[in-house]
């Protein structure tokens, strides 16, 4: 079940699966050469985790998240990405920190030659290995459980006309505060990231 439920979220992640499509049973049987009951319990946890829901008498289709929610979730997002900054300056090592570092040195040339999709690439790499030298697992697992409901919202914030100009400068932030050990800049720095995320949002619907 455990490859089922990988994969319909990895198609709901890569924006294969779109918001309010059907998800039929027996197509995703065949494609994941899986049971119909082994489908079945994979939408259950999908359900329980908010990516999908299930609609009586219509089986179940990819959950769409308001404007709101995903306001609501980017909070939630800053209050937690905050203290993973926070761990990662106290807990980084030499290779940790040259790995930021390195991130950040490409999401500056994505910036400068107009790369939006890499440097979108970028910060989620950014913001995983941050995840991964704090050593906060539970953080982890929130974080991605948010990440995936907020696909379609993120999307559209990396879209969204000179938000890559905007965002470099508060990574950079984020990076020297974990080189610097200093957890409180750390913290500040990804909470007015995610602030400004939040602004931004707000600024993709009419």
């Amino acid at each position: 079940m455990s490859d089922v439920v990988a994969g319909i979220r990895e198609a709901i992640l890569t924006g294969e699966f779109v918001p309010n499509q059907r998800l039929i049973e027996a197509d995703l049987s065949e494609r994941f050469a899986a049971s119909r009951a082994g489908v079945r319990a994979a939408l259950v946890e999908l359900a329980n985790e908010g990516l999908i829901e299930r609609v009586q008498n219509r089986g179940a289709r990819v959950r769409a998240v308001s404007l709101a929610e995903a306001v609501e979730i980017s909070e939630v997002r800053m209050v937690i990405e905050g203290l993973c900054a926070a761990k990662a300056a106290e807990c980084a090592g030499p290779s940790g920190i040259a790995d930021l570092q390195a991130i950040g040195d490409a999401m500056r040339t994505a910036v400068s030659s107009g790369d939006v999709m890499g440097y979108s690439r970028l910060n989620e790499r950014l913001h995983a290995r941050v995840r991964e030298i704090s050593g906060q697992t539970t953080a982890s697992g929130v974080l991605e459980r948010l990440r995936a409901q907020n696909v379609r919202h993120q999307f559209r914030l990396a879209m969204h006309p000179g938000r890559p100009q905007v965002s470099l400068p508060q990574h950079l932030d984020i990076i020297e505060a974990i080189a610097a050990h200093d957890p409180a800049a750390a913290e500040e720095a990804a909470r007015a990231h995610l602030r400004s995320v939040i602004d931004t949002l707000r600024d993709t619907v009419p």
